[in-house]
């Protein structure tokens, strides 16, 4: 665990881990303003297998229930698998607007960790095939290596199938 870090990696998730006594690592890598897709971004620029970096997402459940998603890289999200998980009917992505007022971060930068408001958080069952997966570290270009395991403890995180 990293003990005293500069300003620039005092993220709200890193503060949240730091305050949990939780074990992580800090990975950086120079983001290219040009790229959207952050995840696969994080795993190219880091050398790291998309199956281990993994994107946080926001979805909306029946319109007004926030769920956090966190499945790798290189998946895509079964709406129809999250909103069951929920006992929801229809799961849809939750507006960039709404996103960033609910986690305190930027797309690309939404961090399942240290969000301003905590949210039901679903983590795909394929997290459980590593020790070390790859997350968000609240700002583009800054990702956490952390234990599967932390995610559900610290995050009360139910694990599933969530992918296509």
């Amino acid at each position: 665990m990293l003990i005293k870090l500069a300003n620039l990696f005092m993220t709200p998730a890193v503060l949240f881990l730091e305050k949990q006594k939780v074990s992580f690592e800090l990975l950086e890598y120079s983001h290219d303003d040009n790229t959207n897709n952050f995840a696969n971004e994080a795993s190219e620029k880091l050398g790291l297998s998309p199956e281990m970096v993994f994107k946080t997402l926001v979805v909306a459940v029946d319109t007004n229930n926030f769920i956090v998603a966190i499945l790798p890289s290189d998946k895509q999200l079964s709406m129809k698998k999250l909103a069951k998980a929920v006992s929801g009917k229809r799961a849809a992505m939750a507006e960039a607007k709404k996103v960033q007022s609910m986690s305190g971060y930027v797309l690309g930068g939404v961090s399942p960790f240290g969000q301003k408001k905590s949210l039901t958080t679903l983590l795909d069952i394929s997290a459980s095939y590593f020790e070390i997966i790859y997350v968000s570290g609240g700002r583009r270009g800054l990702e956490i290596a952390i234990s599967p395991n932390s995610i559900e403890q610290f995050l009360n995180a139910a694990v599933t199938d969530i992918t296509i």
